[in-house]
């Protein structure tokens, strides 16, 4: 038998996708839940988990090996996969050639890209997925964003002194809530319709008038300031200093009137915009709620606290960091979905095989041998 013609047509090794247990205390998502291994394993596909990966999501290490998995060192695969950036022990375990990817945050100041870089690692962060038709299914920031305007809702009621609903009785009827969510993108969407569930009466404002439609699709209204500050690729852009103050004024005003405030704006790269002004918490009723999801980057109520829930002229003013790891279950098994999609993209036959011609993986690549880090924009 010609052992070198044999070692020529054998069938390329699978790829190893090794699924890591999260260091960082307050995240209990898993890269990986079981329901996605079977596809995972049709294709080829070893897939080693750490043990106690799931545990924080509430899935036991015996959920994995039932689906097909195998229970070990999950940097000794090809692949590593996980949620949360990478701290300096994490990347320590990491060998040259391997491929990293998850939330790499590319654009924080402290992220771990240029030690990636330095370590042979190729890394590739869902943050700078594009965001085209065709990559919507490995949208990690959209997907945990659901999460997130959904959660904030909840904690909006919960820290409410009201009803969020009508209500009639026999002791007379109560007014809804009234609920503003500012900033239209997936989270707001998510808010607005979270509290029309509810029975809250909605409105939104984005800073880009198109978002309007989308709006009054989950039956909230739409608030006009005559603002205009659509951007690329779907983003805002910053305003001007003028339309800032007309901006300031104007929402100032409105704010005063609402009796919860949710508010999810970003501007990638930058400190969160500042649309909810002192002034304004000072001029809403007491008892009055706002939830601020902008917090990590800054916070966009000018009396935010990031991480905290302060109370302020009587209002309860609520900065929750990480939501998305407060609802584990279905936060691990959306972003699962993302992470498969995009493996997907990457294997042939089974094996490792990125085509870098590939604007989704050109894009999402923050560093790999001989190359720059992506210059792509991203969301925070």
């Amino acid at each position: 038998m010609d052992t070198t013609q044999s070692a020529q047509t054998a069938a390329p090794r699978g790829a190893r996708v090794g699924v890591v247990r999260e260091t960082n205390p307050d995240e209990r998502r898993v890269a990986l839940v079981p329901k996605i291994i079977p596809a995972l394993r049709k294709q080829g596909v070893e897939v080693i988990v750490e043990a106690g990966a799931g545990l924080g999501a509430l899935i036991p290490d015996e959920a994995y090996t039932e689906a097909g998995a195998t229970l070990g060192d999950p940097y000794s695969a090809d692949v590593v996969v996980k949620v949360a950036p990478p701290n300096d022990s994490e990347v320590a375990k990491l060998s040259s050639g391997q491929t990293l990817i998850g939330f790499l945050a590319p654009r924080n100041a402290d992220n771990k890209i240029g030690a990636l870089r330095s370590a042979g690692v190729q890394a590739f962060a869902v943050e700078a997925i594009p965001r085209i038709s065709r990559a919507q299914v490995m949208d990690a920031l959209s997907s945990q964003a659901n999460v997130a305007g959904y959660k904030a809702v909840l904690l909006a009621a919960s820290e409410s002194t009201r009803f969020f609903p009508m209500l009639t009785t026999a002791a007379g009827t109560v007014k809804p809530a009234t609920v503003l969510v500012l900033g239209v993108g997936v989270a707001g969407l998510q808010a607005l319709a979270t509290a029309k569930r509810l029975g809250g009466r909605t409105t939104g404002y984005d800073v880009r008038p198109e978002v309007a439609d989308q709006v009054r699709s989950v039956g909230a209204q739409w608030l006009d300031l005559g603002i205009d500050a659509a951007g690329e690729g779907g983003y805002a852009r910053e305003l001007t200093d003028e339309e800032k103050a007309q901006q300031q004024q104007a929402l100032e005003d409105a704010i005063k009137g609402f009796d919860v405030v949710i508010t999810t704006a970003l501007v990638p790269g930058r400190p969160a915009p500042r649309l909810v002004t002192a002034a304004a918490v000072e001029g809403m009723k007491p008892g009055s709620v706002i939830v601020d999801l902008a917090g990590e980057t800054g916070g966009n109520c000018e009396l935010t606290e990031p991480g905290k829930t302060v109370v302020r002229h009587g209002v309860t003013i609520a900065s929750p960091l990480n939501l998305p790891a407060t609802m584990p279950e279905h936060a691990s098994e959306l972003y699962s979905k993302n992470i498969a999609a995009l493996l997907e993209l990457m294997l042939k036959d089974g094996a490792l095989a990125p085509d870098f011609e590939d604007q989704v993986l050109a894009d999402s690549c923050v560093t790999r041998e001989r190359s720059e880090p992506s210059s792509q924009k991203v969301e925070a």
